[in-house]
């Protein structure tokens, strides 16, 4: 299933990080939260990796 998620901005691939509970977009530099197993892939819900 993990190969189907993209990144709402770029496009790319998400990389899931299961000890933050996230989705990884290194090409966005953004990171976004799994909430009750649901991946929330809202630009405005996701952390700067910075």
């Amino acid at each position: 299933m993990l190969e189907a998620l993209i990144c709402p901005h770029t496009h790319q691939r998400l990389e899931y990080d299961a000890e933050a509970g996230e989705l990884i977009s290194r090409s966005a530099n953004l990171a976004f939260p799994i909430r009750a197993g649901i991946p929330i892939l809202l630009i405005s819900e996701a952390r700067s990796l910075d």
